[in-house]
């Protein structure tokens, strides 16, 4: 049997709800093998993280190594890389291996709040990770960070969005989100914006959700869908995920990944179950 594959490239989120849990869960339920090379292990869950703690470049140098040379990705997603050494190592080894379909999530904060990368390593992502990408995901703060220009409407959007096209020649998807325009995203490639309009979601449980649309976009562009089909593709997982409205931990609780998981070892019985693991 034969299957597409996609790597993760992120940190590790203890609580399950982001980082290369929610990468991997991701990029399974939409239909790719996942793999994962770690920059940094977490302390966190969905109040917010008390600790990080890198890997040293070389050991992310021989994960990178270790995956390419046996099973090669055929699209990598890349989530927390906190620091200019580990950004440094990372774009390293793609050019080395001639990675392909790369997708960028500038992860700067968490959705709790708390900070993800030193602050110059956010100069190091621009310069030598958005080159690499055929495509990057900002949020609306994360693209002012990179952009230099401060987002109000959807004007600022498509005019931040080309001022970072411009800037470093990737594809860029900016993400509307609740603070502009409830859930349209802007894509803008080879100088042209394309509105990508979805429905608002009332779910105040959104741990993960920057990570798991950008590892979704890889798992579709891994399966050989282009950029824009993968777009409207992992918007609408996605949508369904927040839809399920799971509810999870004592703050912004993490979305539900496997909700189209079905099959004989996805199912409760609760006949079958002993009375303390029924479910309520």
């Amino acid at each position: 049997m034969k299957i597409k594959t996609a790597l993760t490239v992120a940190g590790s989120d203890c609580s399950g709800g982001a980082g290369i849990q929610a990468d991997m869960k991701t990029m399974i339920m939409n239909g790719v093998y996942a793999m994962s090379a770690i920059t940094a292990l977490t302390a966190q869950n969905t109040t917010g993280v008390t600790a990080i703690s890198e890997v040293s470049p070389e050991f992310l140098r021989q994960q990178l190594d270790m995956i390419f040379e046996d099973i090669r990705p055929d699209a990598v997603k890349i989530g927390m890389v906190s620091s200019c050494a580990l950004i440094g190592a990372v774009a390293e080894q793609l050019k080395k291996h001639k990675a392909e379909n790369i997708v960028v999530d500038p992860v700067m904060v968490a959705t709790s709040g708390s900070a993800l990368i030193e602050t110059e390593a956010v100069s190091a992502l621009k310069e030598k990770l958005f080159p690499l990408a055929m495509v990057i995901t900002p949020n609306i703060p994360e693209a002012e960070a990179i952009s230099g220009m401060k987002i109000k409407d959807n004007a600022d959007m498509e005019n931040a969005a080309k001022k970072i096209y411009n800037a470093y020649g990737c594809a860029v998807l900016l993400k509307g989100g609740h603070s502009v325009n409830d859930a349209n995203d802007l894509l803008y490639t080879d100088k042209t914006a394309k509105w990508f309009f979805g429905k608002r979601i009332i779910n105040p449980n959104t741990h993960g959700t920057g990570c798991t649309l950008s590892s979704a976009i890889a798992a579709n562009l891994a399966k050989g869908y282009p950029l824009e089909t993968s777009v409207q593709r992992s918007k609408e997982y996605i949508s369904e995920a927040l839809s399920a409205m799971l509810d999870l931990g004592r703050g912004r609780g993490p979305i539900h990944h496997g909700f189209a998981l079905t099959g004989h070892f996805a199912e409760y019985n609760n006949q079958d179950l002993p009375e303390r693991n029924k479910i309520k």
